[in-house]
């Protein structure tokens, strides 16, 4: 079987996109997966996802609760994991 063999009934899949706001210039807009970062701390205190506002350039820093990180790790959002004290 040769790749496009294998390949030809799949589609072009759109790239997931989140909605998002900026608490400063209070603009509405959607970010790609690759505009979001997420971070995921041991509490809730710490776990939490950021993007740069696309309309006035400030970096937005919100919470993140369990919903929120399925949501971002399930449409691709880079992760990284806050290591906790040692």
């Amino acid at each position: 079987m040769t790749v496009a063999a294998a390949f030809a009934g799949m589609r072009r899949v759109a790239p997931v996109v989140f909605r998002a706001a900026c608490p400063d210039c209070r603009g509405n807009f959607e970010l790609t997966a690759s505009a979001l970062r997420l971070a995921i701390g041991a509490t809730s205190r710490t776990t939490f996802y950021s993007f740069t506002c696309p309309d006035c350039d400030v970096t937005v820093r919100k919470p993140a609760g369990e919903r929120v990180v399925e949501l971002l790790t399930g449409g691709g959002v880079r992760t990284l994991r806050l290591a906790g004290p040692s």
